[in-house]
């Protein structure tokens, strides 16, 4: 059963949980309580997550698709919202692209390269492509490019406005950037609609392969009740919160000390362990732009290899090792 909950490695990084809150609390090196709350928090992702799928299980398909869909990025929404309450405004901005850029290419990426290096065959060149739903691909790509164009027009709109009035510019933005945010929301339920409702055929596992209910023989069983499990992802909420707490507050002290950009932080640790301001830099919408030509270009012909894998990964490895060389503050001079 404990495999069944979550993967059995994780476990062993549970006692790090207490380690960093207590490390937090007696005020110990910034290093030490950064590095102790950020391994905590994997394996309270892990928890959050077995508990959203134990309260779903009940509510089927649609209804728990929606509240896989809801608390998935529960983690990164916690983290944001102490790192506002800190006013680390440059983490913040940088984990939500970064949240992306961990699943867009890290993630896809590793998992191109390592199923294509399985099903590839020795010296014969004959290796089997992975294959999956064209149709599914190409509109994940097409509602990738909405935030993309989201994050490149207020870019521009901050640009070419009159610079000598810095009130009405910062206000036009925010007007912007709030109307945006209501359209996105709604673009969102309608996708959400459109998946798991009018267009289930497009997302279900089945489209592409031979889906894991049937290999196990039925739908999946709960190991808890959902009273149970809804009080897990409280409690498992509240413990993020003050490990994600602690864990940012060190960030000033780790960014002078081992010389580490906060957007570095945010856009490459943060997002790792779990998965902006008035309107986006030029050079992260450049950043995110490019990613989303990339992957679309690798998942139109609705077939993967290793070696598209490979390029994925290569490409967040070259975004990771540009945010590296930032310095603190920089992204914040860069509006367009």
């Amino acid at each position: 059963m404990a495999s069944k909950c979550f993967p059995y490695y994780v476990n062993v990084l549970l006692p790090f949980v207490p380690l960093g809150i207590i490390a937090g609390v007696l005020g110990w090196s910034p290093a030490a309580v950064f590095s102790l709350n950020f391994i905590a928090i994997i394996p309270l992702a892990a928890v959050l997550s077995f508990a959203t799928e134990e309260i779903s299980i009940p509510f089927g398909e649609t209804l728990g698709g929606l509240l896989n869909a809801t608390f998935g990025n529960a983690v990164e929404l916690i983290v944001s919202i102490v790192a506002l309450k800190n006013n680390q405004i440059e983490v913040v901005q940088s984990s939500m692209l970064g949240s992306i850029l961990s699943n867009l290419l890290l993630v896809m990426g590793s998992s191109f390269l390592l199923g294509g290096l399985v099903n590839m065959k020795d010296d014969s060149g004959n290796g089997t492509e992975q294959t999956f739903t064209s149709a599914m691909a190409q509109t994940t790509c097409s509602l990738l490019a909405l935030p993309a164009a989201s994050m490149t027009i207020p870019a521009t709109l901050y640009s070419i406005l009159d610079s000598s009035d810095r009130h009405g510019k910062t206000e036009s933005i925010l007007w912007h950037s709030r109307g945006t945010a209501i359209i996105l929301l709604i673009l969102y339920a309608l996708y959400l609609c459109f998946q798991l409702r009018t267009r289930k055929n497009l997302f279900s596992e089945g489209s592409g392969g031979t889906s894991s209910l049937d290999e196990e023989g039925g739908e999946p069983e709960s190991v808890m009740s959902p009273w149970s499990a809804t009080a897990v992802l409280v409690a498992v909420a509240v413990v993020i919160s003050f490990c994600a707490d602690y864990r940012v507050g060190s960030i000033d002290s780790i960014d002078k000390d081992a010389h580490t950009s906060k957007s570095f932080i945010g856009l490459i640790l943060i997002p790792i362990v779990s998965n902006a301001a008035e309107h986006a830099t030029a050079f992260e919408t450049v950043i995110f732009a490019v990613s989303v030509l990339v992957v679309t270009g690798t998942v139109q012909d609705g077939k993967s290899n290793y070696l598209e894998g490979a390029m994925l990964v290569g490409l967040y490895i070259i975004i990771a090792l540009t945010f590296w060389a930032i310095p603190t503050g920089v992204l914040g001079k860069v509006t367009g």
